[in-house]
């Protein structure tokens, strides 16, 4: 189904809003406008009422006079007589005179009275000699009004309409277009552009959207500059294996290898065979993290006794590239919920790193310590560290391995993010830093059982 577009919709509203607000402030001002209307016919049929209650006992040509005038404006004059008799020109004043009690005043009397449909404002006074004087008047004049109201309601009502219609128009245009323009430029993105940026102008919503478009583009183009530094890291790692494996292999099948130089090609190509097997087992896991079927087996886990069994073999690695290890754990048991064969991984993971691009005789620190509800892991070297600015992305896929893959020796870059999606999944947190051995410190905490 076709959408309406956001002119239509700004326009439409635009309209609903102008024929509500001149509906309702038509309705409001007609009701208080009419209210006002009869309020000052009755004040003023009043005042007459009295005047001609004053004037009765005057002559009757005089009173006459009275009666024509108030019969051009409208106003019907009821006169009871001492003897009781009601007298009136209008059958119809005679009889809201006679309901309103004319017959029997003791005082003034200010009432309504309806006949035959008609509101009739009746106005009654005792005169003397013994008589009383009643005027009576059809609420016409408030009925004009309101009807003068409605035509006036339903012409600010078109004029509004019309003035919210082309007001609508023009702010759709103004929100629209640069709408229009980021929407093209978020599609030619769609299409693998990264080059283009949407104008950063009008209204500041529609401003924002379009600043976030242009961040979005060069985030973009970051992340895929990066996939592709990672892949061609990747395929670097993959390629030295591979090479020797294929010449060690070509060698045995050519039979350039022989004799006892069999048994050594063949653990050349098992030692590299391992190597590729680890990378792309790393590579699964690291694609696999996101996924909801990513198997943990979290259990309760004596941290120092992992600790003690990763550093037998570590040691016995760092010994024989002279490098310094040592390891600093506690002698009690330190429990925490995780997988143990995911957090030997990590620890294996860092280690590696640390080993990697520690010089010989620098130290390798392994260490297992408490702080209040939390257990903390950490790896140090005494290698070249990080620059400040690089720790905040030391676990991103593949960044270190660009910025640093001339001045080092460097891996992939999955470890390091292999390591940061295990310990999330695992409900830890890790975090890198300077270390006091002068490399960098690799920091995991997990909360205590």
């Amino acid at each position: 189904m076709k959408r309406a577009s956001i002119a239509v919709r700004i326009t439409a509203l635009g309209l609903a809003v102008a024929g509500v607000v001149a509906v309702v402030g038509g309705l409001v001002s007609a009701r208080l406008v009419v209210q006002t209307a009869r309020e000052v016919t009755r004040q003023t049929l009043s005042d007459q009422a009295d005047v001609v209650a004053g004037q009765l006992s005057d002559s009757k040509l005089g009173l006459r006079r009275v009666v024509e005038v108030l019969g051009g404006q409208g106003v019907a004059v009821v006169q009871v007589r001492p003897n009781g008799n009601v007298v009136s020109s209008d059958a119809t004043a005679e009889r809201a005179a006679r309901q309103a009690g004319i017959t029997e005043l003791a005082g003034p009397v200010h009432t309504t009275v309806e006949l035959n449909g008609r509101v009739l404002l009746v106005e009654l006074r005792p005169a003397d000699p013994r008589g009383a004087i009643g005027l009576v008047r059809e609420t016409e004049t408030a009925k004009g009004v309101g009807r003068t109201l409605v035509r006036n309601i339903a012409f600010a009502l078109g004029l509004g309409l019309l003035v919210a219609a082309v007001a609508g128009l023009i702010l759709a245009g103004l929100l629209s277009r640069p709408l229009r323009r980021t929407a093209a430029v978020a599609t030619s993105m769609s299409h693998g552009r990264r080059d283009l940026r949407a104008p950063v102008d009008g209204p500041r919503e529609v401003a924002e959207v379009a600043a976030s478009v242009n961040e979005l583009a060069d985030a973009l183009h970051r992340s895929e500059a990066r996939q592709r530094d990672f892949l061609l890291s990747v395929s670097h790692e993959l390629r030295t294996p591979l090479t020797a494996v294929k010449g060690f292999a070509e060698s045995l099948a050519d039979g350039v290898v022989t004799g006892d130089a069999v048994a050594a090609a063949g653990r050349t190509i098992d030692q590299e065979a391992t190597r590729l097997d680890r990378l792309v087992a790393d590579l699964l896991d690291l694609a696999r993290l996101g996924a909801d079927d990513f198997r943990l087996d979290v259990v309760a886990v004596d941290l120092t006794a992992l600790v003690t069994e990763t550093a037998t073999v570590w040691s016995a690695r760092c010994a024989a590239a002279g490098i310094r290890f040592r390891l600093e754990a506690p002698a009690e048991p330190v429990v925490v919920h995780a997988d143990p064969r995911r957090l030997r991984q990590v620890l294996d993971g860092l280690a590696e790193n640390a080993l990697r691009v520690t010089p010989s005789g620098r130290p390798m620190v392994l260490a297992l310590s408490r702080e209040p509800g939390a257990a903390v892991l950490q790896v140090r070297d005494g290698g070249p560290g990080l620059a400040p600015q690089d720790y905040a992305v030391a676990f991103e896929r593949g960044v270190l391995n660009a910025r640093y893959s001339g001045s080092r020796p460097v891996g992939t870059g999955i470890g390091l993010a292999l390591v940061h999606g295990l310990v999330n999944r695992m409900g830890g947190v890790i975090e890198a830093g300077p270390a006091p051995e002068g490399g960098a410190a690799f920091t995991v905490r997990f909360r205590t059982a």
